[in-house]
């Protein structure tokens, strides 16, 4: 049987990275790529229009680096960027590397990895491309919509006596 290309494998959070990840930069909307600089900035859906594949949710990025590859002395990148498939924007949520830093340690749920030919010339390598659901301890409302959108609003008419 053949593996489609693209395909994602999923893959629990401590089995890719034994050393937690350490969340580097914001996370931010994943923006279309346009040539023109006068347009108005798109963001990025999970969905292929071509075969009808994906969720439809946007998506988001942030750069992480793993502690564990730098130290194994085979670390290929000191960096990368992590995808995350969600409906709102996820929030770090855990440990705080420093106080008043952007630095976070961070454990991806919904983790899939996807094999990708990297590196350039004549010096690439196998690596993966991964894509999270969401980060563990995050109650933004990033893994799922809230379950009644309207409780936090005033009721209507009369406040009660």
């Amino acid at each position: 049987m053949a593996i489609p290309k693209g395909h994602q494998f999923p893959i629990d959070h401590s089995k890719a990275f034994p050393q937690r990840l350490m969340l580097m930069t914001a996370i931010v909307p994943a923006i279309k790529y346009n040539p023109d600089r006068n347009a108005l900035q798109e963001q990025m859906f999970d969905f292929d229009p071509k075969t009808g594949e994906g969720s439809g949710l946007p998506l988001w990025k942030a750069t992480v680096t793993d502690p564990h590859e730098a130290s194994d002395g085979k670390g290929k990148r000191a960096s990368f960027e992590i995808t995350f498939v969600a409906p709102h924007q996820p929030i770090p949520a855990g440990e705080q590397v420093a106080p008043g830093t952007d630095l976070w340690w961070i454990e991806l749920e919904g983790l899939t990895a996807e094999p990708k030919v990297m590196g350039q010339g004549e010096y690439k390598y196998l690596g993966y491309q991964y894509r999270a659901t969401g980060i563990k301890g995050d109650n933004s409302g990033a893994k799922q919509p809230p379950a009644d959108p309207g409780a936090s609003r005033p009721a209507s008419g009369k406040a009660a006596a």
